[in-house]
């Protein structure tokens, strides 16, 4: 009937678009303490409380098979083609047992017509390629259309973002206990990105927030070319929305239009930590 559209957590698309395009979630999982959360059902004020009261470093994991079964056999049910577009599969193992589960379905479902694309990113970048790939898909565009469209999102569009302390970078050993003391204690503010490789890099590095956050104005500015090229941003935060509101604030004075703010969630969170701010956005090529 039509190609629907399946996504997971960590694009933390809002939920009011999730449902007005008709996107499927299925939720990857947080596990603290030795149990395990759906990501969908943690909130970030409970989550980060945890984590600061517990030695232990929580850990993620993908969705589980029969959530990820029980969504594509509805969509199958009702007669519809899927596309997944999954976290990057540099990162998660999750577009990878996507891949094992259209197996699986395809043997019950035989004629189901199931595709994929790695999204080679997180959050809201991919929670983009999978609106852009819904509205296309309404459109009543073929799967090959939309797979190009996704690559064309993918290719436009860029996530950065700054952490307030190196600590949880630490902590899931991405830098060195030394190297994270340091930082802090000189207000070193990493700006972070995930490369075209769907890799956690090392954009440029500024000290204090103030500068980190004119940073990361300064570089969608410097990739849109001009406003005009702009398709699509919102901000990111990490329990800090009114710093998340004051960055969107100061956005929408270069680009004279609304800017959206979204939490991110534990999944992603984990590993950059609670006052984390960034922006998500696509646009043209120029």
């Amino acid at each position: 009937m039509a190609i629907k559209i399946v996504t997971d957590s960590t694009s933390y698309i809002p939920e009011s678009l999730a449902k007005l395009y008709d996107i499927s979630i299925v939720s990857l999982n947080v596990i603290l303490d030795g149990v395990s959360h759906r990501e969908l059902e943690l909130s970030n004020d409970s989550f980060y409380t945890q984590m600061a009261a517990t030695r232990e470093i929580p850990t993620s994991s993908q969705p589980i098979p029969e959530e990820m079964m029980t969504t594509f056999e509805a969509l199958i049910k009702e007669g519809h083609s899927i596309l997944g577009i999954f976290l990057s599969s540099e990162m998660s193992g999750t577009y990878a047992s996507a891949h094992l589960m259209r197996d699986i379905v395809l043997e019950k479902y035989p004629e189901a017509d199931i595709h994929f694309f790695d999204s080679l990113t997180n959050c809201m970048q991919m929670g983009f390629i999978a609106i852009e790939a819904a509205k296309v898909a309404a459109s009543g565009a073929s799967m090959e259309v939309v797979l190009e469209h996704c690559s064309y999102v993918r290719q436009n569009s860029h996530f950065v973002f700054t952490p307030e302390v190196l600590t949880y970078l630490q902590k899931g050993g991405r830098i060195g206990g030394a190297a994270a003391l340091l930082g802090n204690f000189l207000q070193i503010k990493p700006i972070l990105t995930v490369n075209i490789d769907g890799k956690t890099d090392v954009y440029t590095k500024v000290r204090t927030k103030k500068k980190a956050v004119s940073k990361l104005i300064e570089i969608m500015l410097a990739d849109i070319g001009t406003k005009e090229n702009l398709e699509d941003i919102i901000v990111h935060h990490i329990n800090c929305e009114e710093e998340g509101l004051a960055l969107a604030q100061a956005l929408e004075l270069h680009l004279g239009k609304t800017v959206s703010i979204q939490s991110i969630g534990p999944v992603i969170g984990l590993h950059v930590g609670p006052g984390s701010l960034g922006i998500a956005y696509h646009y043209k090529t120029h």
